[in-house]
């Protein structure tokens, strides 16, 4: 068996060499180029050229030299980099019918990721899940959760009263809370909550494993079929500890709902109302229990960790940049008061805080080269052949940074959000939710639990820079993780409450518990 297995090995060269000759002769039947690109060495192709940090500002550096549109072959997958709006609007707007589909990635569907809408391609499953998903949070739906989203928010601002060293930890607790309320009407443990613990470290083990040329795997899909005892078979047992994991992620929660139900439990959640809808005569098929995990853990997966990463970049602007979050304070102060604290119903009379918002997820890209996305079909854009198959990466990072746009983009200005009088203009794109029909459909509830972040914490806390021994500032560094949903990187910070009044409305808002 060994000798039979290391001469599969060793013929693995041999095929991939004709695999790409044959690709290479079919797969462009016409005459045209493709999109500019660095030089592709033979057989591996742009694989040694793969950044492995911040990949989004290499690619955004290429598009000086190659374009708006750049090609890359990396061991014979075709892949193509949208670095502006125009391209981006032209293929997933304007052609979404071709580019709406997602690759299949070997590391996904082994690490038991592949039931999740964001990454899974066009197919019959895909469509149930999301339409379930769509319904629970269309925008007149995500505006019932509100009331969730306030509560845990006054939480997050008891927390940050209490310990004020842990933010970090109090905004993943805040969007755990809400995301597991909504998704499994469970209240969230204050510290090492065993549900959220699953999910952290399935999401984490995920964003390791999804850059294009970072697995073998993905290259040789033929490579999972070989025992994980291997040598350079480290990338299977990965794999395997996360499908366990994952799982896990979906099944536990989804029981805790359904022996709530069954103890005749009042339980209104996500979860709870798709139980009712499918089940018949009380029943559930094993079909429909897998829509319905599948639906909530989306809930939770999708939406806490990438809401945990802007709300934790909010806290970084507002280290950095004391001018904006001081008119932010001053417009709360002018129009709110200072007797109560702001709530989504003054979101229209906060036009700063909403430029605040909008910069925010602007300066700080949660998911950088967004989610891939695959071509169904052979496509001319531009005079260049793009391939059926090719994985397209929207570098929202290099858009939201486009100097042709944004003056100083790297700069955290509000008031380029703003009209002259002050009114909110929509002159320039957020594209941090995506497009076309792969928009994320949890966009509506994104939107209010990072606002309503913003706007608490500006309104209850002064957020400065931390002092040293000698007592002079530390400046933050500006960097974030090379993850598929980025977030900061740890820094230092100093928070404390604006006025004794703000604490005790703070204080005050554990009454609305009773």
């Amino acid at each position: 068996m060994i000798v039979a297995l290391a001469l599969g090995l060793a013929v693995l060269p041999v095929f991939f060499v004709v695999k790409q000759y044959a690709r290479k002769r079919a797969s462009n039947p016409s005459t045209l180029p493709y999109p500019p690109g660095p030089k592709p060495l033979p057989i591996v192709g742009n694989h040694f050229d793969i950044p492995k940090k911040t990949p989004w500002k290499t690619y955004a550096a290429w598009g000086r030299d190659y374009g708006e549109l750049i090609h890359l072959n990396v061991l014979g997958q075709h892949y193509i980099i949208l670095n502006s709006k125009r391209v981006t609007v032209d293929l997933l707007e304007k052609r979404n019918r071709i580019y709406s589909d997602r690759p299949i990635v070997p590391m996904i569907q082994m690490m038991g990721w592949d039931w999740n809408i964001g990454l899974m391609p066009y197919g019959l499953a895909w469509r149930q899940r999301r339409r379930e998903f769509h319904q629970q949070f269309t925008a007149a739906k995500s505006k019932e959760y509100h009331p969730t989203v306030t509560s845990k928010a006054h939480e997050l601002l008891r927390n940050l009263l209490g310990n004020p060293e842990a933010f970090l930890k109090h905004i993943q607790h805040y969007t755990a809370a809400i995301s597991m309320a909504i998704a499994y009407n469970y209240e969230v443990a204050s510290s090492n909550d065993e549900y959220v613990a699953m999910v952290e470290a399935s999401v984490d083990m995920l964003g390791h494993a999804t850059f294009p040329g970072a697995v073998i795997a993905n290259a040789f899909p033929i490579l999972r079929h070989l025992p994980a005892w291997l040598p350079g078979m480290r990338f299977k047992r990965f794999a395997e500890a996360c499908r366990k994991l994952t799982t896990e992620m979906k099944r536990a929660p989804y029981h805790f709902v359904k022996a709530r139900i069954d103890l005749g439990v009042p339980t209104k959640c996500v979860t709870s109302e798709l139980i009712g809808r499918f089940a018949e005569d009380g029943k559930l098929t094993p079909e429909s229990e897998d829509v319905i995990k599948d639906v909530g853990a989306i809930t939770y997966a999708a939406g806490a960790d990438t809401s945990s990463s802007a709300a934790s970049a909010s806290i970084l602007a507002m280290v950095l940049y004391p001018e904006a979050t001081n008119k932010a304070q001053a417009e709360i102060d002018r129009v709110i008061g200072k007797t109560r604290l702001p709530s989504l119903e003054d979101r229209p009379s906060l036009p700063y805080v909403e430029a605040f918002f909008r910069e925010l997820i602007r300066w700080h890209s949660i998911t950088p080269l967004s989610v891939p996305r695959a071509a169904l079909e052979d496509d001319i854009y531009d005079g260049y052949f793009i391939p059926k198959g090719t994985i397209v990466l929207q570098n929202t990072w290099a858009i939201h940074h486009d100097e042709r746009i944004y003056d100083e983009p790297e700069v955290f200005k509000p008031e380029r959000f703003l009209n002259s009088d002050g009114s909110i203009s929509d002159e320039y794109p957020i594209m941090a939710f995506g497009h076309g029909r792969r928009i994320c459909p949890g966009r509506h509830l994104a939107d209010a639990m990072i606002w309503t972040e913003i706007a608490l914490v500006l309104a209850g806390f002064d957020i400065t820079k931390a002092k040293d021994e000698k007592g002079h500032d530390i400046d933050p560094p500006v960097q974030f993780t090379d993850t598929i949903i980025s977030h900061p990187e740890p820094f230092m910070y100093k928070i404390h409450p604006r006025s004794k009044e703000f604490e005790v409305l703070i204080n005050e808002t554990s009454q609305h518990l009773l």
